[in-house]
Protein backbone atom coordinates (compact mmCIF):
# COMPACT_ATOMS: atom_id res chain seq x y z
CA UNK A 1 0.00 0.00 0.00
CA UNK A 2 3.44 2.26 1.04
CA UNK A 3 4.54 1.89 -3.03
CA UNK A 4 1.25 2.41 -4.40
CA UNK A 5 1.02 5.58 -2.93
CA UNK A 6 4.79 6.65 -3.67
CA UNK A 7 4.51 5.74 -7.29
CA UNK A 8 1.46 7.16 -7.33
CA UNK A 9 2.66 10.30 -5.48
CA UNK A 10 5.92 10.31 -7.57
CA UNK A 11 4.31 10.10 -10.71
CA UNK A 12 1.98 13.20 -10.01
CA UNK A 13 4.61 14.91 -8.83
CA UNK A 14 7.14 14.70 -12.04
CA UNK A 15 4.20 15.59 -14.15
CA UNK A 16 3.25 18.73 -12.73
CA UNK A 17 7.17 19.64 -12.69
CA UNK A 18 8.32 19.01 -16.01
CA UNK A 19 5.33 20.14 -17.92
CA UNK A 20 5.13 23.70 -16.76
CA UNK A 21 9.17 24.28 -17.47
CA UNK A 22 8.34 23.13 -21.03
CA UNK A 23 5.02 24.88 -21.42
CA UNK A 24 6.62 27.71 -20.08
CA UNK A 25 9.81 28.10 -22.13
CA UNK A 26 7.51 27.47 -24.65
CA UNK A 27 5.20 29.78 -24.37
CA UNK A 28 7.86 32.55 -23.98
CA UNK A 29 9.71 31.91 -26.76
CA UNK A 30 6.42 32.13 -29.08
CA UNK A 31 5.65 35.27 -27.73
CA UNK A 32 8.58 36.86 -28.24
CA UNK A 33 8.74 35.22 -31.99
CA UNK A 34 5.20 36.60 -31.71
CA UNK A 35 5.95 40.32 -30.70
CA UNK A 36 8.99 39.97 -33.11
CA UNK A 37 6.68 39.15 -36.27
CA UNK A 38 3.74 41.62 -35.14
CA UNK A 39 6.61 44.44 -34.82
CA UNK A 40 8.29 43.59 -38.00
CA UNK A 41 4.54 43.37 -39.52
CA UNK A 42 3.80 46.46 -38.51
CA UNK A 43 6.89 48.17 -39.94
CA UNK A 44 6.50 46.61 -43.59
CA UNK A 45 2.98 47.65 -43.38
CA UNK A 46 3.71 51.21 -42.11
CA UNK A 47 6.44 51.17 -45.39
CA UNK A 48 4.29 49.96 -47.76
CA UNK A 49 1.39 52.95 -47.07
CA UNK A 50 4.33 55.21 -47.07
CA UNK A 51 5.41 54.38 -50.59
CA UNK A 52 1.42 53.97 -51.98
CA UNK A 53 0.81 56.86 -54.67
CA UNK A 54 -1.75 58.66 -53.97
CA UNK A 55 -5.54 58.37 -56.04
CA UNK A 56 -6.61 62.18 -55.06
CA UNK A 57 -5.30 63.48 -59.00
CA UNK A 58 -7.15 60.65 -60.38
CA UNK A 59 -10.82 61.42 -58.03
CA UNK A 60 -10.45 65.35 -59.22
CA UNK A 61 -10.34 64.00 -62.98
CA UNK A 62 -12.79 61.70 -62.26
CA UNK A 63 -15.15 64.43 -60.79
CA UNK A 64 -14.55 66.99 -63.58
CA UNK A 65 -15.34 64.59 -66.32
CA UNK A 66 -18.60 64.33 -65.12
CA UNK A 67 -19.27 67.62 -64.59
CA UNK A 68 -18.06 68.32 -68.03
CA UNK A 69 -20.82 65.18 -69.23
CA UNK A 70 -23.69 66.95 -67.30
CA UNK A 71 -22.76 70.17 -69.07
CA UNK A 72 -23.08 68.74 -72.66
CA UNK A 73 -25.96 66.90 -71.59
CA UNK A 74 -27.55 69.89 -70.57
CA UNK A 75 -27.12 72.02 -73.27
CA UNK A 76 -27.50 69.13 -75.85
CA UNK A 77 -31.18 68.53 -73.96
CA UNK A 78 -31.86 72.51 -73.89
CA UNK A 79 -31.07 72.95 -78.02
CA UNK A 80 -33.10 69.61 -78.61
CA UNK A 81 -35.92 71.76 -76.41
CA UNK A 82 -35.62 75.22 -78.33
CA UNK A 83 -36.00 73.10 -81.71
CA UNK A 84 -38.83 71.07 -80.43
CA UNK A 85 -40.91 74.37 -79.98
CA UNK A 86 -41.15 75.33 -83.26
CA UNK A 87 -40.22 72.04 -85.10
CA UNK A 88 -43.69 71.41 -85.73
CA UNK A 89 -43.95 75.00 -87.34
CA UNK A 90 -42.89 74.32 -91.04
CA UNK A 91 -40.48 78.03 -92.76
CA UNK A 92 -42.95 79.92 -94.05
CA UNK A 93 -46.26 79.62 -92.51
CA UNK A 94 -47.97 82.69 -91.29
CA UNK A 95 -48.84 82.75 -87.59
CA UNK A 96 -50.45 85.15 -84.91
CA UNK A 97 -48.86 86.09 -81.91
CA UNK A 98 -49.88 88.30 -79.09
CA UNK A 99 -47.73 90.12 -77.05
CA UNK A 100 -49.24 90.80 -73.87
CA UNK A 101 -48.80 94.65 -72.60
CA UNK A 102 -45.69 95.31 -70.52
CA UNK A 103 -43.67 92.46 -72.16
CA UNK A 104 -39.96 92.96 -72.45
CA UNK A 105 -37.55 92.08 -74.83
CA UNK A 106 -36.86 88.58 -73.36
CA UNK A 107 -40.57 87.37 -73.09
CA UNK A 108 -41.31 88.84 -76.84
CA UNK A 109 -38.53 86.65 -78.12
CA UNK A 110 -39.80 83.14 -76.63
CA UNK A 111 -43.11 84.10 -78.18
CA UNK A 112 -41.56 84.73 -81.47
CA UNK A 113 -39.22 81.50 -80.77
CA UNK A 114 -42.05 79.57 -79.84
CA UNK A 115 -44.49 80.71 -82.96
CA UNK A 116 -41.14 79.67 -84.99
CA UNK A 117 -40.67 83.57 -86.20
CA UNK A 118 -37.50 83.77 -85.07
CA UNK A 119 -34.79 81.21 -84.09
CA UNK A 120 -31.67 83.40 -82.62
CA UNK A 121 -31.79 85.39 -79.39
CA UNK A 122 -28.64 86.84 -80.07
CA UNK A 123 -29.74 88.14 -83.34
CA UNK A 124 -32.58 89.34 -82.32
CA UNK A 125 -30.65 91.26 -79.42
CA UNK A 126 -28.19 92.42 -82.13
CA UNK A 127 -30.95 93.65 -84.43
CA UNK A 128 -33.34 95.34 -81.73
CA UNK A 129 -29.59 97.50 -80.72
CA UNK A 130 -28.88 98.41 -84.37
CA UNK A 131 -32.25 99.77 -84.52
CA UNK A 132 -32.22 101.10 -81.28
CA UNK A 133 -35.73 99.54 -80.77
CA UNK A 134 -35.16 98.58 -77.61
CA UNK A 135 -37.69 101.01 -75.75
CA UNK A 136 -40.41 101.24 -78.51
CA UNK A 137 -41.27 97.44 -78.60
CA UNK A 138 -45.42 97.40 -78.51
CA UNK A 139 -47.75 94.91 -77.37
CA UNK A 140 -50.89 93.89 -79.50
CA UNK A 141 -51.52 90.84 -82.22
CA UNK A 142 -49.01 90.34 -84.83
CA UNK A 143 -49.16 88.24 -87.91
CA UNK A 144 -45.53 87.23 -88.72
CA UNK A 145 -44.41 84.29 -90.90
CA UNK A 146 -42.22 81.41 -89.49
CA UNK A 147 -38.07 81.81 -90.65
CA UNK A 148 -38.98 85.79 -91.23
CA UNK A 149 -36.36 88.01 -91.39
CA UNK A 150 -35.14 89.53 -88.07
CA UNK A 151 -35.08 93.14 -89.33
CA UNK A 152 -38.38 92.73 -90.54
CA UNK A 153 -39.94 91.18 -87.21
CA UNK A 154 -38.44 94.41 -85.47
CA UNK A 155 -39.93 96.86 -87.69
CA UNK A 156 -42.96 95.56 -87.41
CA UNK A 157 -43.03 95.11 -83.32
CA UNK A 158 -41.85 98.81 -83.49
CA UNK A 159 -44.80 99.57 -86.03
CA UNK A 160 -47.13 98.22 -83.53
CA UNK A 161 -49.92 95.55 -83.99
CA UNK A 162 -50.54 94.45 -88.14
CA UNK A 163 -53.20 92.36 -87.68
CA UNK A 164 -57.35 93.48 -87.52
CA UNK A 165 -57.61 90.47 -84.25
CA UNK A 166 -58.97 92.96 -81.51
CA UNK A 167 -59.16 95.97 -83.26
CA UNK A 168 -62.23 97.78 -83.57
CA UNK A 169 -63.01 100.22 -86.57
CA UNK A 170 -65.65 103.19 -85.10
CA UNK A 171 -66.73 104.45 -88.54
CA UNK A 172 -67.59 108.36 -88.44
CA UNK A 173 -71.72 108.69 -88.73
CA UNK A 174 -72.57 105.30 -86.90
CA UNK A 175 -74.90 105.23 -84.19
CA UNK A 176 -75.02 103.61 -80.82
CA UNK A 177 -76.95 100.55 -82.09
CA UNK A 178 -74.84 100.10 -84.88
CA UNK A 179 -71.47 100.27 -82.78
CA UNK A 180 -73.00 97.75 -80.68
CA UNK A 181 -73.19 95.53 -83.47
CA UNK A 182 -69.80 96.48 -84.96
CA UNK A 183 -68.33 95.44 -80.89
CA UNK A 184 -70.28 92.32 -81.30
CA UNK A 185 -68.47 91.31 -84.70
CA UNK A 186 -65.18 92.56 -84.17
CA UNK A 187 -64.72 91.77 -80.05
CA UNK A 188 -67.24 89.47 -79.03
CA UNK A 189 -69.39 91.21 -76.83
CA UNK A 190 -72.88 90.88 -77.17
CA UNK A 191 -75.04 93.79 -78.36
CA UNK A 192 -77.32 93.56 -74.99
CA UNK A 193 -74.15 93.50 -72.59
CA UNK A 194 -72.85 96.60 -74.30
CA UNK A 195 -75.79 98.84 -74.35
CA UNK A 196 -76.31 97.78 -71.39
CA UNK A 197 -73.44 99.45 -69.95
CA UNK A 198 -73.52 102.12 -72.50
CA UNK A 199 -75.13 104.44 -70.08
CA UNK A 200 -74.10 107.93 -69.38
CA UNK A 201 -74.85 107.75 -65.77
CA UNK A 202 -72.07 105.10 -65.50
CA UNK A 203 -69.58 107.22 -66.56
CA UNK A 204 -70.50 110.67 -65.50
CA UNK A 205 -68.06 111.06 -62.25
CA UNK A 206 -65.10 110.24 -64.50
CA UNK A 207 -66.30 112.23 -67.45
CA UNK A 208 -67.83 115.63 -66.38
CA UNK A 209 -69.01 116.29 -69.83
CA UNK A 210 -71.48 113.73 -69.79
CA UNK A 211 -73.09 115.63 -67.75
CA UNK A 212 -74.98 117.71 -70.51
CA UNK A 213 -76.23 114.36 -71.44
CA UNK A 214 -79.72 113.85 -72.34
CA UNK A 215 -81.99 110.43 -71.69
CA UNK A 216 -78.66 108.33 -70.05
CA UNK A 217 -77.28 108.16 -73.32
CA UNK A 218 -73.97 108.11 -74.72
CA UNK A 219 -74.41 109.59 -78.24
CA UNK A 220 -72.01 111.29 -79.99
CA UNK A 221 -69.49 110.65 -77.08
CA UNK A 222 -68.50 107.64 -78.34
CA UNK A 223 -65.56 109.19 -80.34
CA UNK A 224 -64.88 107.77 -84.09
CA UNK A 225 -61.16 105.96 -84.29
CA UNK A 226 -60.22 102.98 -84.61
CA UNK A 227 -58.88 101.17 -81.55
CA UNK A 228 -56.51 98.21 -80.79
CA UNK A 229 -57.52 96.16 -77.82
CA UNK A 230 -54.71 93.53 -78.60
CA UNK A 231 -52.92 92.21 -75.31
CA UNK A 232 -56.01 93.60 -73.35
CA UNK A 233 -58.66 91.97 -71.31
CA UNK A 234 -61.18 93.27 -73.32
CA UNK A 235 -64.87 93.92 -72.16
CA UNK A 236 -67.58 96.66 -72.37
CA UNK A 237 -66.57 98.46 -70.02
CA UNK A 238 -62.98 98.87 -71.34
CA UNK A 239 -64.28 99.77 -74.89
CA UNK A 240 -66.24 102.61 -73.69
CA UNK A 241 -63.85 103.93 -71.33
CA UNK A 242 -61.54 103.90 -74.69
CA UNK A 243 -63.97 105.74 -76.45
CA UNK A 244 -64.63 108.47 -73.98
CA UNK A 245 -60.69 108.93 -73.35
CA UNK A 246 -60.51 109.67 -76.90
CA UNK A 247 -63.48 112.36 -77.02
CA UNK A 248 -61.67 113.87 -74.13
CA UNK A 249 -58.22 114.26 -75.55
CA UNK A 250 -59.74 115.34 -79.21
CA UNK A 251 -63.04 117.36 -78.34
CA UNK A 252 -63.05 118.47 -75.02
CA UNK A 253 -60.15 120.60 -75.64
CA UNK A 254 -62.53 122.55 -78.69
CA UNK A 255 -64.52 123.97 -76.21
CA UNK A 256 -67.93 123.43 -77.59
CA UNK A 257 -69.59 125.69 -75.07
CA UNK A 258 -67.89 128.71 -76.03
CA UNK A 259 -68.83 128.25 -79.77
CA UNK A 260 -72.12 127.72 -78.32
CA UNK A 261 -71.92 130.89 -77.10
CA UNK A 262 -70.65 132.42 -79.99
CA UNK A 263 -73.32 131.13 -82.03
CA UNK A 264 -76.28 131.95 -79.44
CA UNK A 265 -74.90 135.82 -79.57
CA UNK A 266 -75.11 135.61 -83.73
CA UNK A 267 -78.08 134.41 -84.15
CA UNK A 268 -80.31 135.55 -81.31
CA UNK A 269 -80.89 131.39 -79.72
CA UNK A 270 -79.99 129.82 -77.06
CA UNK A 271 -77.20 127.07 -77.51
CA UNK A 272 -75.39 124.87 -74.89
CA UNK A 273 -72.45 122.89 -76.14
CA UNK A 274 -74.27 119.85 -76.01
CA UNK A 275 -76.62 121.30 -78.73
CA UNK A 276 -73.38 121.64 -80.45
CA UNK A 277 -72.41 118.09 -80.75
CA UNK A 278 -76.69 117.36 -82.11
CA UNK A 279 -75.93 119.77 -84.55
CA UNK A 280 -72.81 118.35 -85.70
CA UNK A 281 -74.47 114.65 -85.57
CA UNK A 282 -77.20 115.88 -88.26
CA UNK A 283 -74.39 117.26 -90.33
CA UNK A 284 -72.77 113.84 -90.60
CA UNK A 285 -75.75 111.99 -91.52
CA UNK A 286 -77.13 114.78 -94.04
CA UNK A 287 -73.78 116.10 -95.43
CA UNK A 288 -71.48 114.12 -97.68
CA UNK A 289 -67.90 116.50 -98.41
CA UNK A 290 -66.36 118.31 -96.32
CA UNK A 291 -67.04 121.51 -98.59
CA UNK A 292 -70.97 121.20 -97.86
CA UNK A 293 -70.56 120.77 -93.76
CA UNK A 294 -70.39 124.18 -93.34
CA UNK A 295 -73.03 125.30 -95.76
CA UNK A 296 -75.38 122.53 -94.02
CA UNK A 297 -74.62 123.65 -90.66
CA UNK A 298 -75.86 127.59 -92.18
CA UNK A 299 -79.11 126.22 -93.22
CA UNK A 300 -80.19 124.50 -89.50
CA UNK A 301 -79.12 127.78 -87.80
CA UNK A 302 -80.99 129.82 -90.14
CA UNK A 303 -84.04 127.84 -89.75
CA UNK A 304 -83.33 128.04 -85.62
CA UNK A 305 -83.08 131.90 -86.22
CA UNK A 306 -86.31 131.93 -87.68
CA UNK A 307 -88.24 129.05 -85.47
CA UNK A 308 -88.70 126.93 -88.67
CA UNK A 309 -88.34 123.04 -88.17
CA UNK A 310 -85.25 121.32 -89.23
CA UNK A 311 -87.25 119.13 -91.17
CA UNK A 312 -83.89 117.02 -91.47
CA UNK A 313 -84.75 113.40 -92.92
CA UNK A 314 -81.94 112.03 -90.88
CA UNK A 315 -83.13 112.79 -87.41
CA UNK A 316 -86.34 110.09 -88.30
CA UNK A 317 -83.99 107.83 -89.87
CA UNK A 318 -82.14 107.97 -86.14
CA UNK A 319 -85.48 106.03 -85.16
CA UNK A 320 -86.22 104.05 -88.07
CA UNK A 321 -82.61 102.52 -88.74
CA UNK A 322 -82.92 103.03 -92.16
CA UNK A 323 -84.30 104.80 -95.40
CA UNK A 324 -87.31 107.69 -94.06
CA UNK A 325 -90.81 107.43 -96.15
CA UNK A 326 -93.52 109.74 -96.40
CA UNK A 327 -95.31 108.02 -94.08
CA UNK A 328 -92.59 107.71 -91.64
CA UNK A 329 -92.63 111.60 -91.31
CA UNK A 330 -96.40 111.45 -90.79
CA UNK A 331 -95.07 109.84 -87.01
CA UNK A 332 -95.01 111.39 -84.16
CA UNK A 333 -91.84 111.06 -82.13
CA UNK A 334 -89.46 113.60 -80.64
CA UNK A 335 -86.69 112.89 -83.54
CA UNK A 336 -89.18 114.21 -85.87
CA UNK A 337 -88.10 117.47 -87.18
CA UNK A 338 -90.59 117.99 -89.45
CA UNK A 339 -93.52 117.94 -87.03
CA UNK A 340 -91.21 119.60 -83.94
CA UNK A 341 -89.59 122.50 -83.90
CA UNK A 342 -85.74 122.99 -82.49
CA UNK A 343 -83.41 119.51 -81.95
CA UNK A 344 -84.15 116.31 -81.19
CA UNK A 345 -83.39 115.24 -77.34
CA UNK A 346 -79.73 113.68 -77.91
CA UNK A 347 -77.33 113.22 -80.94
CA UNK A 348 -78.03 110.77 -83.67
CA UNK A 349 -74.95 109.25 -84.53
CA UNK A 350 -70.74 109.52 -83.82
CA UNK A 351 -69.88 112.60 -85.75
CA UNK A 352 -66.53 113.06 -87.47
CA UNK A 353 -64.21 116.02 -86.49
CA UNK A 354 -65.07 117.65 -89.95
CA UNK A 355 -68.70 117.99 -88.50
CA UNK A 356 -68.15 119.34 -84.93
CA UNK A 357 -66.07 121.56 -86.70
CA UNK A 358 -68.46 122.61 -89.02
CA UNK A 359 -71.21 122.74 -86.19
CA UNK A 360 -68.65 125.63 -84.24
CA UNK A 361 -68.04 127.44 -87.31
CA UNK A 362 -70.68 127.49 -90.13
CA UNK A 363 -70.91 129.15 -93.19
CA UNK A 364 -72.70 132.76 -93.05
CA UNK A 365 -75.39 132.52 -95.70
CA UNK A 366 -78.98 132.83 -95.75
CA UNK A 367 -79.46 129.14 -96.96
CA UNK A 368 -82.97 128.14 -95.79
CA UNK A 369 -83.04 124.50 -98.10
CA UNK A 370 -80.47 121.98 -99.21
CA UNK A 371 -80.67 119.34 -101.95
CA UNK A 372 -77.86 116.67 -101.87
CA UNK A 373 -78.53 113.69 -104.32
CA UNK A 374 -75.25 110.97 -104.98
CA UNK A 375 -76.92 108.56 -106.91
CA UNK A 376 -74.67 106.61 -108.76
CA UNK A 377 -72.84 109.01 -111.62
CA UNK A 378 -75.48 111.73 -110.55
CA UNK A 379 -74.34 113.97 -108.37
CA UNK A 380 -76.44 117.44 -107.48
CA UNK A 381 -75.84 119.79 -104.31
CA UNK A 382 -77.49 122.37 -104.50
CA UNK A 383 -78.43 125.41 -101.95
CA UNK A 384 -81.78 127.83 -101.64
CA UNK A 385 -82.74 130.43 -100.04
CA UNK A 386 -86.38 130.20 -101.01
CA UNK A 387 -88.91 127.07 -101.15
CA UNK A 388 -89.37 128.13 -104.80
CA UNK A 389 -86.07 127.92 -105.10
CA UNK A 390 -85.94 124.37 -103.58
CA UNK A 391 -88.53 123.49 -105.17
CA UNK A 392 -87.03 123.96 -108.82
CA UNK A 393 -83.49 122.51 -107.75
CA UNK A 394 -85.76 118.87 -106.59
CA UNK A 395 -87.41 119.27 -110.40
CA UNK A 396 -84.60 119.63 -112.55
CA UNK A 397 -82.90 116.99 -110.47
CA UNK A 398 -85.62 114.54 -111.34
CA UNK A 399 -85.17 115.84 -114.66
CA UNK A 400 -81.79 115.34 -115.25
CA UNK A 401 -81.73 112.01 -113.55
CA UNK A 402 -84.30 110.98 -115.62
CA UNK A 403 -82.52 111.75 -119.09
CA UNK A 404 -79.71 109.79 -117.80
Amino acid sequence: MATRRTLAHGTSRTTRKASPRVSARTTAYSHRRSSLSMHTTRRAHSRHRTQQPSHLPILVGTIAALIALVLIVFVACSVLNGSEKNAGVPAGQQVTITIPEGSGAATIYSELSEAGVLSSQDEFYKELRAQGAEQNLKSGTYSFVTGEDVSDVVKQLVQGPNTTESRLVVAEGLTEARLASEVESSLGIPQDVFLAQAKASNYVNDYPFLSEAQDDSLEGFLYPKTYDFSGKEVNADVVIRAMLDQYQAEVVPLNLDGAATNISSAYGIELDGYDILTIASIIEREAVTDEDRPLVASVFYNRLRDSMPLQSDATMGYVTGGEVTADDLKQESPYNTYLNQGLPPTPICTPSMASIKAAMEPASTDYLYFLIIENGNYSNHTFSKTYEEHQAAIDKALADQAAQ
